[in-house]
C-alpha cells in the first residue's frame, strides 16, 4: 500500500543523520567507513542508520569483490515528492481563491460572495 511505504520513508527521513547520509550519497556511492567519516558516531551506529534507509528503499548495497558500496535509490524520494505535490496543488488553489476573494473585498465589490 502506498501510504505504508510513505510512512516508512518519512520515518527514515525524520532523522537528521540519515538525511545527511542521503545528502552525501547524492555525490556518489560510498562504503560504510567513508560514510562514517563526517559524523561523530561509531561505524555500528552508521550501519544501523543504513539499515533503516535500506528498509525504506532509500539506499541499496551492492557487492564489488570485498567492497560493499552503498548507493542512493531516489525512487522513494520521488514518491514522497509526488505525495507532497498533490497537497501543494490543493493548498495553492485554496490560497489563490482566498487571495482573489480578499482582493474583491478590498475593492469593495458588493458581489463578493461570503
Amino acid at each position: 500500500m502506498m501510504i505504508d511505504r510513505l510512512s516508512v520513508t518519512f520515518s527514515a527521513l525524520a532523522d537528521p543523520t540519515r538525511r545527511a547520509i542521503l545528502q552525501r550519497l547524492m555525490e556518489g556511492e560510498g562504503s560504510v567507513g567513508e560514510l562514517t567519516e563526517p559524523f561523530a558516531i561509531s561505524m555500528p551506529a552508521i550501519s544501523r542508520h543504513l539499515k533503516v534507509l535500506e528498509q525504506a528503499g532509500l539506499v541499496v548495497r551492492t557487492r564489488s569483490a570485498q567492497w560493499r558500496p552503498v548507493q542512493l535509490n531516489a525512487t522513494p524520494l520521488a514518491e514522497v515528492s509526488d505525495w507532497v505535490e498533490r497537497y501543494r496543488r490543493h493548498w495553492q488553489g485554496a490560497f489563490d481563491r482566498m487571495e482573489a476573494y480578499l482582493a474583491e473585498l478590498q475593492k469593495g465589490d458588493p458581489d463578493a460572495k461570503h
